[in-house]
């Protein structure tokens, strides 16, 4: 679409990235549109969950509120009140939206207020989820009137399938997440790690992959004085001593924008995807691997299966089926610059070629355009 429109979204938080690995893609995919020429005007509730464990991360969280605002100057963050000022506030903000783009992670009691006036104010509504609770809670994303949409955006394939034939969405696209390379790109920095691994310990979804394919390969590289470590968030206590015990070092909360200084110091970087990505899931990488190779970074995954043909196989990046050959491959690219820069420089490639934010806003205005006809 060559015209410009009025283009609201509404996410779980824009200035908070704290347990929030959306923030990524959602932040870069509003400045492409802005950059397209189109006006977007970005919502989130006041007091959201994200935002305020950041605000408890003290001096950290509000040198990563700052950096936010810095980075992103162009982005129009407008906040909201979840009580009676709702109806009034929505009424005043969708008149003259042409689209409004809804993020999963958002109260279906407000996603249903917007709904309820998408006749009325002539706007279209594409729903869109980056999750796994359509596979692993659907009971949840039925709480929002699906069939108000005029569509989902599905971050693959097969949640893609769930929305079509699951939830009896007329239309779904695979939207996949990418980097924004504006602020995700190769830094040249002397390398002090050798081993990074960015993500978040949380609710058991994985415990038992970071057992296998972080702390057990981990334990038998620091015995060789090699330097492993951990940014994340949501680490309890036992996890945390499970990370001391094991030699590596737990450096906790790590602004999103942060993830490229850190990745530019570190010789290898580690991809652990929840269960669900592993198994009913396959084809979703999320947004780390996106983060890593945009970064130029060699990269080495838990198992996954790229089913949906996004990356070149085992070039990109490399993939250990079992611990012990996460192990064996890490001692080995350790071992080799040329190894490593031939890896990174291939998943780099792939990254510009093909997943960017900017690739995804024009796919974006093609469904505009579908849905509008």
């Amino acid at each position: 679409m060559s015209s410009a429109l009025s283009i609201r979204i509404f996410a779980h938080s824009w200035v908070s990235d704290w347990n929030h690995g959306n923030a990524h893609f959602l932040r870069g995919l509003a400045r492409e549109l802005v950059a397209m020429g189109h006006e977007v005007r970005c919502y989130e509730q006041s007091g959201a969950w994200s935002l305020k464990n950041l605000i408890q991360e003290g001096e950290a969280g509000a040198s990563s509120i700052g950096e936010f605002h810095r980075t992103y100057p162009e982005l129009d963050v407008r906040f909201y009140q979840s009580d009676d000022s709702l109806p009034a506030f929505l009424d005043r903000e969708l008149a003259g939206a042409d689209l409004v783009l809804v993020h999963e992670w958002n109260e279906p009691e407000v996603v249903n207020e917007i709904l309820a006036r998408k006749k009325r104010l002539g706007f279209r509504a594409l729903f869109h989820d980056t999750h796994h609770r359509a596979y692993s809670d659907p009971s949840q994303i039925l709480r929002f009137h699906l069939d108000l949409f005029d569509g989902a955006l599905a971050f693959g394939e097969a949640i893609r399938k769930i929305y079509l034939e699951g939830f009896g969405v007329a239309r779904a696209w695979t939207f996949h997440e990418a980097a924004d390379i504006s602020v995700f790109h190769p830094v040249d920095r002397p390398k002090q790690n050798d081993v990074v691994w960015i993500g978040n310990w949380g609710d058991e979804e994985r415990t038992q992959e970071l057992m296998e394919f972080l702390v057990m390969p981990s334990a038998a590289m620091i015995a060789g004085h090699r330097r492993v470590l951990v940014h994340g968030v949501r680490y309890p206590k036992d996890a945390r001593n499970t990370l001391l015990a094991s030699g590596i070092e737990y450096c906790g909360y790590l602004p999103n924008l942060g993830a490229p200084e850190t990745y530019a110091r570190s010789r290898l970087a580690l991809h652990i995807p929840r269960r669900q990505y592993a198994n009913g899931l396959s084809g979703v990488p999320t947004i780390r691997v996106f983060e890593v190779l945009a970064c130029g970074i060699p990269l080495v995954c838990a198992p996954w299966t790229d089913t949906e043909g996004l990356f070149r196989p085992g070039r990109d990046f490399v993939l250990a089926r079992n611990g012990d050959e996460m192990r064996a491959l890490l001692v080995e690219l350790l071992a080799s610059d040329s190894a490593r820069q031939q890896i990174a420089s291939s998943g780099l490639e792939t990254i510009r070629q093909h997943h960017t934010c900017r690739h995804r806003a024009g796919q974006l205005m093609e469904i505009c355009g579908e849905i509008r006809r």
